[in-house]
């Protein structure tokens, strides 16, 4: 049987990701909106309406909007947005993290944001293992490419007469510590403080490093067994050993770029317990169209891991 999926906002820098990983699927019938319907609310409430799954490429208040117009109860929705990653009855869209059985069962999935993905992938289990206390106050350091912004953005670095064009090689934000992606982080890793968030965007399209660094730390060894523990067997969650983070010299923002996948290292010093959790990510693989696409999966019932780039 085909499935219809509606993408809404399918034009966007995620949507174009997540149609390309689900081109050429004969389980699935792809519909997006012609230009001059995509502000039509009729034509958007009644393709809402057709799908048995929707993916919302949005901003967050389109996204609220478009969710109030579906009727339909047998319609699945999948929001990229953040308007949901909080939100009561809302699934949260990251299946490593024993979601797995939620997320297929759910009619509303929340999907993770980027810059969350890899701090939950450090520090979701390590909290759970009890190797990280829920009263401790962290700090997020991260990274990505400056797709993450979208297409003002992308242009801003890519076309020399944008309004905000820019020759910068690498910029700090959301300087005020306010960024929407605090709440995400601690509610879903269970912390009693919100983390101080510190990102940046560097000169490169797409891909992302996420690091917490830790002091009084468990031993390396120890944190590394509980990540690899937490996501034995899993096709996208790589945790490195020992010998090979050992062996690295630095890690580049493009290490995963073009996946769907993601990597985690536990780098540090035993001696004076300080250990820094690194993760790299494609901002809009994992950390966005490929998390989609596997969320999709799950919620119509198909092959988890289908469509993505492993």
């Amino acid at each position: 049987m085909t499935r219809q999926v509606f993408l809404d906002g399918g034009h966007g820098t995620t949507g174009l990701e997540i149609a390309e990983r689900l081109a050429g699927r004969r389980d699935l019938a792809v519909v997006t909106l012609p230009p001059a319907e995509r502000r039509d609310r009729e034509a958007r409430r009644a393709a809402l309406n057709a799908a048995d799954a929707v993916i919302l490429c949005l901003p967050d208040d389109a996204a609220r909007e478009a969710v109030d117009l579906v009727e339909n109860p047998a319609t699945r929705i999948i929001d990229a947005s953040s308007a949901h990653r909080v939100a009561p009855g809302w699934a949260y869209g990251f299946p490593e993290l024993g979601q797995r059985a939620v997320i297929s069962a759910a009619r509303r999935i929340t999907n993770p944001g980027c810059y969350p993905t890899g701090f939950l992938a450090l520090v979701a289990p390590l909290v759970r293992a009890g190797l990280i206390f829920p009263s401790r106050l962290l700090t997020v350091n991260a990274t990505s490419g400056y797709s993450g912004g979208g297409k003002a953005m992308i242009a801003a670095f890519e076309e020399p007469t944008a309004p905000d064009a820019t020759d910068t090689a690498f910029r700090l934000y959301a300087l005020t510590l306010a960024h929407k992606h605090v709440a995400e982080m601690q509610v879903h890793a269970g912390l009693e403080h919100p983390p101080l968030f510190a990102p940046a965007v560097a000169r490169a399209y797409r891909g992302m490093v996420v690091e917490v660094p830790l002091t009084d730390a468990p031993p390396l060894a120890t944190l590394r067994a509980a990540l690899a523990d937490a996501y034995a067997g899993s096709p996208i969650v790589r945790v490195a050993d020992a010998r090979e983070s050992e062996g690295l010299g630095m890690v580049t923002l493009e290490r995963v770029a073009g996946t769907d996948r993601i990597e985690l290292f536990v780098f540090g010093n035993d001696a004076r317990r300080q250990a820094r959790l690194v993760a790299v990510l494609d901002n809009l693989g994992k950390g966005a169209a490929g998390a989609a696409v596997q969320n999709l999966n799950l919620a119509l019932g198909l092959a988890e891991f289908e469509g993505l780039r492993l």
